[in-house]
C-alpha cells in the first residue's frame, strides 16, 4: 500500500514540475511571442516574465523585432534595350506587427524576396543599360517605395533597398572596359598636357625673369662702364687742356692712332692724307729739336731737351705735367672731322672736294691738270705744233 502511495506522490510532483515549466515563459529583449489558447490567438507577449496555462496555452516561435539585412542572389533582368543584366540586391526590413507577420503571411522573408524580384524587373524594364548603370539611387528609391507599401499589411517595414552589383553581358563588359580604358587614357593625356603646360609656363616665366635681371645687370654695367669712360675722357681732356698742347703734339697723337685703325681684319689698305705732310715735318722737328728747320718749320715749337728720359713727364706748362700715359692714343678723344691739320703749301684737289662738297668734279680735274709737277696722261695723244715738220703727211 505504501508503495502505491509513494508512486502516486512521485507522479504528482513530476506533473507539478512539468506544469510549472510549461506555465512560466521568459521573453528576451527585442523578441515577441504569440500565445494561442486552444488554437486561437490569445495575446502577444512582450519581453519579460509571463505565465501560461499548462496544456491549454501554446507559445509560438519568437519573432525577432530587430532590423534584418537579407541579401538576395543575383537576378536576371531585361532592360529596355533588350539586354540581360544580373542584379544583386540587399533589403533592410523590420517586423513592426508580430501578429500580422504571423497570420498575414506564411514566410515574410521569402515573400520579401519574391516581391523584390518582381519590383526590380518592373523598374529596370523601363530603363536602358546606360540609365540602369548610372541610376542606382533612382532604382533604390522606387524599390523601397513599392516594397514598403506592399509589406505594410504584413507587419513589415522596408527601411532600405540597395543594389550591390549590376553585371552586364560579357560583350557589353568588354566594350565598357575598352571605353573606360580610353577614358582613363584621355584623362591621363589631359593631365599630362596640363602638367607640361604649367611646366612650360613656369619655365618661360623663369627665363623671362632671368632675361630681365640679366638685361638690368648689363644695363647697369654699361652705365657704370660709360660713366668710367666718361670720367677717364674728362680727366684726359682736362689734363691735355690744362697742358695747352700745340698743333704738332695733336698731330703726333693723331699719327699714333693710325696703326690702331688698321688693326681690323677688314682694313687691308689705309691711306694717310696729304695734309699730314706738314704735320710730319712739324712732329719730326718736335721730336728732334736739333734738326734744321725746313721751309715749312714753325717758330712756336716747344723747347724740349734732347736728353729727356723716356719715363719722365713732358712738361708743357709751368705748373701742369702731362705724362706719356696721358698722350696714349684714344679714338674716343678726337673726332677726325674736327681735327685741323697744319697748313701745307699744297692742298690736294681731293682734299678740297672732301672739305667743300660744292666743288665740282671738273674743277678738281682742272686743278689736277694745272697742279705744279703734274704730268700729262700717258694714254693721251701727243700734241704737235703746226710748223713741226713731223706733222706733214707722208
Amino acid at each position: 500500500m505504501s508503495v502505491v502511495i509513494l508512486t502516486l506522490l512521485v507522479v504528482v510532483v513530476l506533473a507539478a514540475v512539468i506544469a510549472l515549466v510549461k506555465a512560466v515563459r521568459i521573453i528576451p529583449q527585442s523578441r515577441a511571442g504569440i500565445v494561442e489558447r486552444l488554437g486561437k490567438y490569445q495575446a502577444t507577449l512582450n519581453p519579460g516574465l509571463h505565465f501560461l496555462i499548462p496544456f491549454i496555452d501554446r507559445l509560438l516561435p519568437l519573432i525577432d523585432l530587430r532590423e534584418q539585412v537579407v541579401p538576395f542572389p543575383a537576378q536576371s533582368v531585361i532592360t529596355e534595350d533588350n539586354l540581360v543584366v544580373g542584379i544583386d540586391t540587399v533589403v533592410y526590413f523590420q517586423v513592426t506587427d508580430p501578429r500580422a507577420a504571423t497570420y498575414e503571411i506564411t514566410n515574410y522573408i521569402q515573400a520579401v524576396d519574391e516581391l523584390t524580384s518582381a519590383t526590380l524587373r518592373n523598374v529596370v524594364g523601363g530603363l536602358n543599360l546606360e540609365e540602369t548603370l548610372t541610376s542606382r539611387d533612382k532604382i533604390n528609391a522606387e524599390l523601397r517605395g513599392v516594397l514598403d507599401s506592399t509589406t505594410g499589411r504584413w507587419g513589415i517595414r522596408i527601411s532600405r533597398v540597395d543594389i550591390k552589383e549590376i553585371t552586364p553581358p560579357p560583350s557589353i563588359q568588354d566594350s565598357m572596359e575598352k571605353q573606360m580604358r580610353a577614358e582613363r587614357d584621355r584623362r591621363a593625356a589631359i593631365l599630362t598636357a596640363e602638367g607640361e603646360k604649367q611646366s612650360s609656363i613656369l619655365t618661360a616665366e623663369g627665363e623671362r625673369q632671368a632675361a630681365v635681371l640679366s638685361a638690368e645687370g648689363d644695363a647697369k654695367a654699361a652705365i657704370l662702364r660709360a660713366d668710367g669712360e666718361a670720367q677717364a675722357i674728362a680727366k684726359v681732356f682736362d689734363s691735355i687742356h690744362r697742358a695747352k698742347p700745340t698743333q704738332k703734339l695733336l698731330a703726333y697723337q693723331y699719327i699714333q692712332t693710325l696703326p690702331k685703325v688698321a688693326e681690323g681684319s677688314a682694313n687691308k689698305v689705309w691711306m694717310i692724307p696729304a695734309e699730314l705732310t706738314g704735320a710730319l715735318r712739324g712732329v719730326g722737328s718736335y721730336l728732334n729739336p736739333g734738326a734744321s728747320d725746313g721751309p715749312g718749320g714753325d717758330d712756336d715749337e716747344p723747347n724740349v731737351p734732347a736728353d729727356l728720359p723716356s719715363d719722365e713727364p713732358i712738361v708743357a706748362h709751368e705748373t701742369v705735367k702731362v705724362t706719356e700715359e696721358d698722350l696714349e692714343p684714344d679714338l674716343t678723344l678726337t673726332d677726325p672731322n674736327d681735327f685741323e691739320m697744319p697748313d701745307s703749301p699744297y692742298t690736294s684737289p681731293i682734299a678740297q672736294q672732301a672739305r667743300d662738297p660744292h666743288v665740282a668734279e671738273e674743277d678738281v680735274e682742272n686743278t689736277v691738270e694745272d697742279a705744279p709737277g703734274s704730268t700729262p696722261d700717258a694714254g693721251a695723244a701727243p700734241q704737235h705744233r703746226q710748223d713741226d715738220p713731223g706733222n706733214e703727211t707722208r
